[in-house]
């Protein structure tokens, strides 16, 4: 009987260990919806043939989940862009760093109303994403579309109150980002981050008046805790992302609205 307990004992010391080292192979990786977490189900194939169980946890904003990965409820996320990043990170003292970039989404100018930016009557409203980095981003996308001007030096921190020149007076309304393409109709403009666009059912390609180049910083990246950039798993997430396939992927799935970096 003795025997019999001790081997019963043995094999439940192996099953934890076994789970223990399971729990090493799995990655939650944080991620809004649209095209982030459609990239990244379309990798999660690639990854379970390289040894990682990938569980996409899927978000509506920008804010929860730098904090879930700060707070190790997640082991990476995947929905911003640089700058947003440093910015967020300097803010709230957070230790998150890029792991690598992935693609860039163009942000665009979007109406229900009219069919030219130019044609804005005076005195409209036009709607930005509320966020700093993004903010200072659709106000540089404006000023290139001629619709206002920056002060020199505005850089992409740029904000309302860095706006010199007004034509046609237009009306700057910070809006958050995930709620830009619902407040299209009550507005002439609004510009509107690439990813909450799709969500939207919006083709950037067709449906937006004017779109950032190919010259944009805003790459976004996977983003995870200061250290984790060599984790074994980490490195096989990035390996998949900027594979053949998942470029293959984005070209196919998203037709220039998303533009892989790799």
């Amino acid at each position: 009987m003795k025997k019999i307990l001790i081997s019963l004992l043995a094999v439940a010391a192996l099953a934890v260990a076994g789970c223990g080292g399971n729990k090493g192979n799995e990655l939650r990786v944080g991620a809004t919806s649209v095209p982030h977490a459609e990239i990244l189900n379309a990798v999660k194939p690639m990854l379970e043939k390289d040894g990682v169980k990938l569980t996409v946890i899927e978000f509506s904003d920008y804010v929860k989940p730098n904090l879930a990965l700060n707070d190790k409820e997640l082991d990476a996320n995947y929905f911003q862009h640089g700058p947003y990043l440093e910015s967020f990170a300097k803010e709230r003292k957070l230790a998150l760093v890029s792991a690598g970039n992935v693609h860039i989404e163009p942000m665009g100018v979007y109406s229900q109303k009219l069919k030219n930016v130019k044609d804005v009557p005076n005195g409209s409203k036009v709607a930005i994403p509320n966020d700093p980095t993004n903010g200072g981003r659709a106000l540089n996308l404006l000023a290139k579309a001629g619709l206002i001007k920056l002060r020199a030096g505005a850089g992409i921190s740029a904000v309302v109150g860095d706006v010199v020149a007004n034509p046609r007076n237009v009306k700057i309304v910070e809006v958050e980002a995930a709620l830009l393409p619902r407040s299209l109709s009550d507005v002439s403009l609004a510009v509107i981050n690439c990813n909450f666009a799709l969500e939207a059912k919006l083709n950037p390609t067709k449906d937006a008046l004017f779109m950032e180049g190919g010259e944009s910083p805003y790459a976004n990246l996977v983003a995870v805790r200061k250290g984790d950039e060599k984790r074994a798993e980490i490195v096989k997430l990035m390996k998949a992302l900027q594979s053949p396939e998942s470029k293959k992927f984005i070209l196919e799935k998203y037709k220039g609205a998303v533009v892989p970096t790799f």
